[in-house]
């Protein structure tokens, strides 16, 4: 759907749900507004017996009256005190079927009626007035919403602040959610705060709704796409719409990414008050780790780390085989690039194996963003069009974003990202170069195009192993960083690491 489409959407349903009422002695009356009306796209509803009117305007939400001002059996000016009597927010358009009949302003400044329009077989001035009080009580609607919404905040920041274990933190803040949106389901995922455990890439969930569910249960529901959501509201820091619902980051004093907060199905009009609340959450969320007040059994979250840490893992390790099997030229890359990343980086003295771990998951992961390309572009055996290229070229960012969702790839996410950056800035996505390009994604970067030269290609054949070489020492200084080509180079001449057959 296209954005004009979806906000037009947008705005018919928020006519439809605009329920109007209208009372005229003239059946020929209600039945002309209710076509023009329901030509408009609002609901409504007509009598021509006032009692009725009043009863279902007792027992129902309407947002405007349409009401004749000159009834037979009684007085439209009784008829609005009785409703003021009950509904003071109801707006009311009378009818008049002559301009010299029209109510004077004293009466309609008394009783609250917020207009009147002349009858006419020209209904533009009657729409127009429609309209009117649509925007109108839209616009009350909305701060009203406002204004109660900042309330339910307000009221639950002592209750997210006090010094509590973090499942019960979280479950408050879930809890305060559903009570300032008209949402059921909802989940949090936040990452242990570095310091307080020994393990700091922990990731704690708890979901409510539909999401109140076993960890197990929830990998199977977080699938790549909100995988891909999730990492990007992580990544950017900004709120992310999609059709299952939104995710908000929740950043801590120094704007740094702590975890998500994500609604399921929600309402536009919301958007804005969960971002003022998720900030009073991640606040309070850090709050809690500072103060160590972690009182969630050791083994209970441990293994509830495990459990996310094995299952996404396994999630994210079905992507990369689900690449590797569209192509079967490229089956078996990111398990080769891997290795000879590993291997390259055991020829840089400074380098630990900490980075040799980061190295193997990032080459077993580089290319899971490939998952959100097209067969027909990734297959293809002939030259690709500018276009199709570009499609090609944002598969770093997406596999960033997936690995993003969940703070133990934090440190992988990097190489992901720039495995395509060039040394001399003509790379992609972000046209970094030198040293602003992550020295292990440098060394990814000469292991993925090592092994796509050595591989057999739909568009071309694997090149021998001396040609690859001298295209890797060609590269040195524009694409590639010189230095790993230069160890790389000396590890293939030496053996030490051979072509798999």
């Amino acid at each position: 759907m296209r954005l004009s489409e979806l906000k037009r959407s947008n705005v018919d349903s928020s006519k439809s749900n605009f329920k109007i009422i209208g009372l005229d002695d003239e059946i020929g009356i209600i039945k002309t507004l209710n076509v023009l009306l329901d030509r408009e796209g609002y609901y409504f509803k007509g009598y021509t017996d006032h009692v009725e009117a009043i009863e279902d305007i007792k027992n129902n939400d309407y947002g405007l009256l349409i009401l004749d001002y000159l009834l037979l059996n009684i007085n439209a000016k009784e008829v609005v005190e009785i409703i003021r009597s009950f509904n003071k927010e109801l707006y009311i358009l009378l009818l008049t079927g002559h301009s010299e009949c029209a109510p004077p302003m004293e009466t309609l400044d008394k009783n609250d009626i917020q207009g009147y329009c002349t009858k006419s077989d020209d209904p533009r001035q009657l729409l127009l007035m429609v309209k009117s009080a649509f925007k109108s009580i839209s616009m009350m609607n909305d701060i009203r919403l406002t204004r109660n919404g900042l309330d339910s905040i307000l009221k639950s920041v002592p209750r997210i602040y006090q010094l509590q274990p973090i499942d019960i933190i979280l479950e408050e803040i879930l809890s305060n959610i559903l009570n300032i949106v008209h949402s059921a389901d909802a989940f949090i995922l936040v990452d242990r705060l570095e310091g307080t455990e020994e393990n700091s890439k922990e990731s704690i969930y708890r979901g409510i709704g539909k999401y109140n569910i076993d960890i197990e249960t929830f990998t199977t529901l977080f699938n790549p796409l909100q995988m891909m959501f999730a990492g990007s509201a992580r990544m950017n820091s900004q709120v992310v719409k999609h059709e299952g619902g939104v995710f908000f980051p929740l950043l801590n004093d120094k704007r740094e990414s702590i975890g998500v907060i994500f609604v399921d199905a929600l309402d536009e009009k919301y958007i804005s008050l969960l971002e003022v609340f998720s900030n009073q959450a991640a606040s309070s969320i850090n709050n809690a780790f500072l103060h160590s007040m972690i009182n969630i059994k050791n083994s209970e979250l441990k293994m509830t780390y495990e459990i996310i840490r094995t299952r996404y893992e396994e999630t994210v390790d079905t992507l990369r085989l689900a690449v590797d099997a569209k192509d079967e030229y490229t089956r078996g890359h990111s398990d080769r690039v891997s290795k000879y990343a590993v291997e390259i980086a055991k020829c840089f003295s400074h380098l630990t194996e900490h980075d040799y771990n980061l190295l193997r998951v990032g080459g077993t992961f580089h290319d899971i963003g490939k998952i959100g390309t097209a067969d027909d572009i990734l297959l293809s055996d002939r030259k690709l069009s500018d276009s199709e290229f570009h499609e090609i070229q944002k598969h770093p960012l997406t596999g960033a974003k997936i690995l993003s969702a969940l703070s133990m790839f934090q440190d992988t996410v990097p190489l992901v990202l720039c495995h395509h950056e060039r040394v001399d800035g003509s790379g992609y996505p972000n046209r970094l170069k030198g040293d602003e390009i992550p020295f292990l994604a440098r060394i990814l970067s000469v292991a993925d195009a090592f092994d796509a030269m050595t591989t057999n290609r739909v568009y071309r054949s694997k090149l021998p192993l001396e040609a690859a070489m001298a295209q890797l020492q060609k590269g040195a200084g524009t694409q590639f960083d010189p230095d790993i080509v230069e160890k790389f180079v000396d590890l293939l001449r030496s053996g030490a690491i051979k072509l798999d057959e």
